[in-house]
């Protein structure tokens, strides 16, 4: 990153001058923190004892044997207090909030698992906490919105556009604008103004500084390929941050290919041609919008990755072919996980399966002396209705009109 938050052509802050000041104070405090070796002790610490690390990474032995190709080992994030990826750069920030004396946090959401995430934090740390989620996010993943609230934090449902995570992500915008002075926006991916971006990647690095360490021990060498799905990217970056000087690994980049990349109903930025250089939300990134620079609306079955825009880390790491970038539809990803739940015993988020997916379609192609990482990122509890509908499971529905008819009562 450049002095002034740009990865090569991307990154950047446009930011309204109202936030100036609070990004210039969050700027030197992360600078700081980033030269004192006791913050990232303190914050290895806490993950150690408050969360799950560092987590396993698990031989997938079952799924091995059935492509019959390169060893399959799964980085499980999924272990994670809370469930996911996401406590990483939550927990991180926190011990920033508290440093810089800011008594609320606000942050937006889509899967639920970053304002789950939040609202835990919040709750250790003694802070106030609003949560702003899509209207459509918040039906997907009401189990996620359920504990939030139980958790102490306010859930803001935001009604306006496609009501998913670019409309949580402007209104939490809006709110920070009128609340600088005792708030702080825990952004919650790798996008973002500076210094979100590189911010959020350094506490997700995390994941591959373990994986690195794990794969020597199990394998005796680095992998062949590293695989993640990609919404705004920070388990991506997480992952791949440790891997980009190894040459001989591959880092692939999964993103949602919802009902196909022909049907204008995905979230594809970096493979495929409907995305486009753009500025928005404090960045420059590729969107998916049109000649007008107005968004496009996205799908995917996985509330986490149906957003507009993507890190512009990766965009630079696009742009400089250092990651390759691939997309799995919905019926790829559901039968990826329907595949792992039978072989391996693991439930995926529906965000992770994406990189089971493009996994699943290679790794036979491998020899058995390879090894591949897949970088599960959270786990698929919190998918349960979307995953139930998926399968048409008639039991769940008669549970659900039943259990409807026993509240109307």
């Amino acid at each position: 990153m450049d002095k002034n938050g740009f990865f090569g052509n991307w990154g950047g802050a446009y930011i309204p001058e109202v936030l100036y000041q609070t990004f210039q104070e969050l700027k030197e405090e992360y600078a700081r923190c980033r030269k004192d070796p006791a913050f990232w002790q303190e914050y290895l610490e806490l993950m150690s004892t408050y969360s799950c690390r560092p987590t396993p990474l698990t031989y997938a032995e079952n799924l091995t044997k059935h492509f019959g190709g390169a060893k399959i080992y799964i980085k499980r994030e999924d272990l994670n207090h809370t469930g996911a990826h996401k406590a990483n750069n939550v927990m991180g920030q926190g011990l920033l909030v508290k440093r810089m004396g800011k008594k609320r946090v606000i942050a937006e959401t889509g899967a639920g698992q970053h304002g789950m995430a939040t609202a835990t934090m919040a709750a250790k740390f003694g802070l106030e906490c609003t949560i702003y989620m899509g209207e459509e996010d918040v039906m997907r993943q009401r189990p996620n919105v359920f504990w939030m609230e139980k958790l102490g934090a306010t859930v803001i449902t935001v009604k306006d556009g496609s009501r998913t995570l670019k409309d949580a992500i402007n209104e939490a915008f809006r709110d920070w604008v009128t609340n600088v002075e005792n708030t702080h926006y825990v952004f919650g991916t790798a996008c973002g103004p500076a210094p979100f971006p590189e911010m959020v990647s350094w506490f997700q690095s995390v994941i591959g500084m373990e994986a690195a360490e794990q794969i020597l021990k199990y394998h005796g060498r680095m992998p062949e390929k590293v695989y993640a799905c990609v919404g705004g990217g920070s388990n991506a970056m997480g992952i791949f941050k440790r891997f980009l000087d190894e040459t001989d690994v591959e880092l692939i980049g999964v993103e949602a290919g919802g009902h196909g990349a022909d049907s204008g109903a995905h979230a594809i930025r970096l493979s495929s041609p409907d995305a486009t250089p753009g500025v928005a939300q404090g960045y420059k990134t590729m969107f998916l919008q049109n000649d007008d620079g107005q968004m496009n609306l996205t799908h995917s079955v996985a509330a986490g990755l149906d957003y507009v825009g993507v890190s512009p880390i990766l965009s630079d790491l696009w742009e400089k072919k250092q990651v390759r970038f691939e997309s799995a539809t919905d019926d790829e990803v559901i039968q990826a996980l329907d595949l792992t739940m039978k072989q391996e015993g693991i439930i995926p988020a529906l965000e992770s399966a994406h990189a089971f997916a493009g996994a699943f379609r290679e790794v036979g192609q491998l020899s058995p002396d390879n090894a591949i990482i897949i970088n599960q990122s959270g786990r698929g509890d919190k998918d349960i209705f979307t995953i139930a509908h998926a399968y048409a499971d008639p039991s769940w529905k008669e549970f659900i009109i039943s259990r409807a008819k026993e509240y109307s009562k």
